[in-house]
């Protein structure tokens, strides 16, 4: 199978774990752990798998000039991306926060043009546009935006969010073209973990893990486990064949997912709205990640 495909599988793959994710880490938060303690969780577990992936990581050493941009992606792709996320989803509706999230590959697109000068082609506008439609009609169809107080703050912080995770794809991606995803993802979480510390480490210190239930052990296994660790890992290895803004139109899957999710677990049902959708969804990534014959 051709590596373009099977990265392209693999970005497929993140966004069903990620659109799985809301539902599941909901039941932990915040009833039995708060949003930064919940991240400080993730950096540290990651962070000890990173690490172990470097008994089978091959023989690289990482250029000391190379560690500003490892530090940079630490910072915009784990503690700055999630502690404002989960900030502002605590402020803010699901609703909201989601369809805010999918500015992310418009934010990618324009970043991509500006920092790596990379041609916007037309096919791919149209795409996002395309995906962009589809997810809004999917996230907004028959729900409430919501009026809290901090819903303003709490939009701005996933705006934020959003374009953080833009700025962290355009820096990783020229990491992962010089050395092996598992040569530098130990120290991008390394340096991530340091930077969450001091915003997750009160209410990491107030868990009471007595009192947790054993599902919800499993569900923070998950979370550290594939949407932390194996999310991120295989975002890198998908990076070596896909561009930025290839990579980030996935996102627009993300909803598509967890409405599938929740309509497996009988949270929701199955409407032509939701089919309209899916469908402008898939015609969108698709126009986006058409290959030219001179470019990735």
């Amino acid at each position: 199978m051709p590596k373009r495909t099977l990265a392209i599988i693999g970005a497929t793959f993140v966004a069903m774990i990620y659109g799985s994710t809301f539902t599941i880490a909901k039941d932990v938060m915040p009833t039995y752990v708060q949003p930064f303690g919940f991240i400080l969780i993730r950096s540290i577990g990651a962070t000890i798998l990173f690490w172990l992936l470097t008994f089978f990581a091959p023989k690289e050493k990482i250029d000391k000039k190379d560690f500003p941009r490892i530090m940079a992606a630490a910072f915009f792709g784990v503690a700055f991306n999630q502690l404002t996320f989960f900030k502002g989803l605590s402020y803010t509706s699901p609703i909201s926060a989601s369809v805010i999230m999918v500015t992310a590959p418009i934010i990618v697109l324009i970043l991509s043009a500006i920092l790596i000068k990379e041609r916007i082609e037309i096919k791919k506008v149209i795409g996002i546009i395309i995906g962009l439609t589809g997810t809004s009609i999917l996230i907004l169809y028959g729900k409430s935006i919501g009026n809290s107080s901090n819903a303003n703050w709490g939009n701005f912080l996933v705006f934020t969010n959003a374009f953080s995770y833009a700025i962290y794809l355009i820096i990783v991606k020229k990491l992962i073209s010089k050395y092996h995803a598992f040569t530098f993802i130990k120290w991008i979480y390394s340096f991530g973990l340091l930077f969450v510390i001091p915003f997750g480490y009160s209410e990491f210190n107030a868990i009471e893990w007595q009192s947790i239930p054993i599902d919800i052990y499993y569900k923070i296994g998950f979370v550290v486990f594939f949407t932390t660790f194996l999310a991120y890992l295989i975002n890198l290895m998908a990076m070596k064949q896909l561009k930025p803004t290839t990579l980030s139109v996935f996102i627009y899957l993300q909803p598509l997912f967890a409405a599938s999710f929740a309509i497996s677990l009988g949270k929701d049902e199955l409407n032509l709205i939701k089919i309209t959708s899916a469908v402008l969804i898939f015609i969108g990534v698709y126009l986006v990640t058409q290959k030219k014959a001179t470019s990735n």
